[in-house]
């Protein structure tokens, strides 16, 4: 029986949506992934992939600028061409589940990468970041809300994005839904409930997000709800980094590392860490344990070869 490689890419796209609960982004990118696989190799049926196709997709990765994939020129990084390759063993053992003969997703082999690093701030920086944001306006009362619970809580920026301003205020807890539509508790520090207050205290629309876009210059031009997007908590954040005098590249993202490693340096283990931050493998958040070298050297200074 033939299986049209199109055809089974649609249900492999439909099964990870709905039975493995990923995202729709995440959907969409395994779409792109797969689609450039398909287009390439002109394969046409599932079971006619060989390691031969995919040994020449990926000497055609290596050799692509982004300028060819998106708008930049550079070669497209090794992490970015095991997103491919990812895509692709995961399409490949749906092929085996379903009883597809195919390439065995065991011989995909993704390329090395470096030891992955953390864009990280100091002490300092991240308190003057913190401070930035000053008045009583109402876009400063909302920017320091975000700031204030972006490091006291760790959330990533999709999760905070889609926060609701009926937030019950009254709890220093909330529930949070994340990656692959998974539920965790975050807590928030007194620094980020009181700012939280005083910005929901001055608001004066209807809307049900949390992060609105202010009347005014904010909104010329915006189509759709006035909940702040991705994008517009990046430049928040990058703005207040540059009023800092911070000359590094400050993200939401930085400030969940400081997050993390906030949390490892005041001594919380790394499984705590790992469920604050909802990684659903312990080995992602392992990422943060190079944060405890100082404290590991101090150790042994303290206790080895004491005479």
């Amino acid at each position: 029986m033939s299986h049209n490689i199109s055809e089974m890419k649609q249900q492999f796209l439909e099964y990870i949506e709905i039975e493995r609960g990923r995202s729709v982004k995440t959907v969409e990118n395994y779409d792109r992934y797969l689609r450039r696989f398909i287009d390439h190799t002109k394969v046409k049926k599932a079971g006619d992939v060989t390691p031969e196709m995919v040994r020449e997709f990926r000497l055609w990765l290596n050799r692509q600028s982004t300028g060819n994939i998106r708008s930049t020129g550079d070669t497209l990084k090794k992490k970015t061409q095991n997103y491919y390759l990812i895509a692709l063993r995961a399409f490949l053992k749906f092929l085996a589940k379903k009883g597809v003969k195919s390439l065995a997703p065991e011989q995909i082999e993704l390329a090395k990468v470096g030891d992955r690093s953390l864009d990280l701030i100091t002490t300092g920086e991240l308190e003057r970041l913190l401070k930035a944001p000053e008045g009583n306006e109402l876009q400063v009362l909302r920017d320091r809300a975000i700031l204030q619970l972006l490091f006291s809580t760790g959330l990533r920026v999709s999760e905070l994005t889609s926060l609701s301003s009926d937030l019950d205020l009254s709890s220093d807890e909330f529930t949070v839904r994340g990656k692959g539509d998974k539920t965790r508790v975050v807590f928030m520090s007194d620094d980020a409930k009181d700012a939280l207050k005083k910005y929901l205290a001055k608001r004066t629309d209807v809307d049900d997000a949390m992060f609105v876009r202010i009347p005014g210059n904010e909104m010329r031009g915006v189509k759709g709800g006035a909940g702040l997007t991705r994008r517009s908590i990046e430049r928040i954040v990058k703005k207040y980094a540059v009023k800092a005098g911070i000359s590094k590249k400050v993200t939401p993202h930085v400030m969940r590392h400081m997050f993390a490693t906030d949390l490892l340096r005041n001594g919380a283990d790394l499984r705590s860490v790992q469920m604050l931050l909802g990684h659903a493998n312990i080995g992602t958040t392992q990422i943060y344990t190079h944060v405890t070298d100082s404290e590991l050297k101090r150790v042994h200074k303290q206790f080895h070869n004491k005479k």
